[in-house]
């Protein structure tokens, strides 16, 4: 099974293709756009849920599926960061090919929330190679990757959410997201019953 960059570098190169083709298939319009937001913006939740919850699953749930999980979670990360670049990069070409549609689809609240979720990703993604770990620190590096994957999980579940009762479709999205979030918290509530467990006398 691919992991490591190698994973990375298969799953950039089958993100640009589809972007492509769903840019090229109407016939590079606005409505190529919209269709290669909504496809990048599903890859992207794929990839940081599985990212998000890798050690919660072999921890809850330990398989040779979840031991890969586990192993990849740096790249599964990194390539979540690529996919969701790529969907902020189609999301300014439909700014600059429709202008009234883009503020139609947005509003300045979504852009600041979504901002500061790119800070996350950005810094996430460049602290996950050996070298800038190190120079950041273990303890920092922690809670970095702690606080940026619930603050992105957050900006996820508002996004997803406010779409929900508009449209059936987003009802599997938000499960998904939901999921996410319980399976950590039972995974960290598991650890420290244990810890608890351990330094009673």
């Amino acid at each position: 099974m691919t992991q490591g960059w190698r994973l990375v570098g298969v799953l950039s190169f089958l993100l640009a293709a589809m972007t492509l083709g769903f840019i090229a298939s109407p016939g590079w319009d606005a409505e190529g756009i919209r269709l290669a937001i909504r496809a990048t913006a599903r890859t992207s939740l794929v990839l940081f849920v599985m990212a998000f919850t890798a050690s919660a699953l072999v921890e809850l749930i330990p398989s040779e599926a979840t031991r890969w999980q586990r192993r990849n979670r740096r790249y599964l990360g990194v390539s979540f960061a690529v996919s969701h670049f790529i969907h902020l990069a189609v999301i300014i070409a439909l700014a600059v090919v429709d202008r009234s549609l883009f503020w139609k689809l947005t509003n300045i609240g979504t852009i600041v929330l979504a901002g500061s979720a790119y800070f996350f990703i950005a810094a996430m993604a460049a602290t996950s190679f050996d070298r800038t770990a190190a120079w950041l620190g273990p303890r920092n590096w922690r809670l970095l990757h702690l606080v940026g994957g619930w603050y992105i999980w957050i900006s996820f579940a508002v996004a997803i959410g406010k779409r929900v009762p508009l449209d059936r479709f987003y009802w599997p999205l938000a499960a998904l997201v939901l999921a996410a979030a319980i399976v950590r918290l039972i995974a960290m509530f598991r650890r420290n019953r244990r810890q608890v467990g351990h330094s009673l006398p």
